[in-house]
């Protein structure tokens, strides 16, 4: 049977300055969005979930799956640096191999989803030609990057790498609870995008982007 699938990525900081209350507030959510998609048949339907962690090294903690197939939500762990390089190369290397496994399915893939969550610089490695490789418009399966910045997080770096919509924590609730925001922000936005209404009755056909979250600033315009 043919589905109508929304591919969504959830790429993830695991630098050290991470440990602690931002990746517990995550770690603490992931279980909620798996309940949330998996337990929902409609957006379980037609959500796909993947989970990436990069900091040296970028990995691919959960490949893309049904969350209501899944049985455990892999785990975050803070360690290295900030290495945008090779979480876009894997980002980009990942998506073109899932677009492409889920068309030969049969089914009709729309437009990629990105979560981008850092707390640091870009390392010395040059991360903007990767990047505009994942962004490149000839590129079928480019995604709506959604970018969250918290910490010591270069706002510009931020807002670049953002398509659709950047956010800055504002420090007007702690880095656990602004987080846990972002999360649910992630829950809403996937559920109103996939869920039928009386004017879309198949589902959206991208993910809403949120334009406020509790505890960042919307930064997506740029810099006066």
């Amino acid at each position: 049977m043919s589905l109508q699938l929304l591919p969504f990525y959830l790429v993830c900081d695991e630098s050290g300055s991470m440990a602690g209350d931002p990746l517990d507030a995550i770690n603490s959510s992931l279980p909620e969005l798996h309940q949330e998609i998996g337990a929902n048949p409609v957006v379980a339907d037609k959500t796909r979930f993947c989970l990436i962690g990069f900091s040296d090294n970028a990995d691919v903690l959960l490949p893309l799956s049904d969350l209501s197939t899944v049985t455990q939500m892999p785990k975050l762990t803070a360690g290295g640096g900030t290495n945008y390089k090779a979480a876009f190369d894997t980002l980009r290397t990942t998506i073109e191999s899932d677009v492409a496994s889920l068309k030969q399915q049969g089914n009709t893939v729309y437009r990629p989803a990105v979560f981008f969550l850092s707390d640091g610089y870009p390392n010395r490695d040059n991360w903007q030609d990767p990047f505009k490789a994942l962004t490149d418009i000839n590129w079928r399966p480019r995604p709506n990057i959604l970018a969250f910045g918290f910490g010591d997080a270069d706002e510009n770096v931020i807002r670049q790498v953002a398509t659709t919509r950047a956010f800055m924590a504002d420090g007007s609730v702690g880095p656990a609870e602004a987080l846990r925001e972002f999360a649910n922000s992630l829950i809403r936005s996937i559920v109103n995008s996939v869920t039928p209404s009386p004017s879309n009755p198949q589902g959206g056909a991208n993910l809403s982007m949120p334009d406020t979250v509790p505890g960042f600033t919307n930064i997506s315009a740029p810099p006066v």
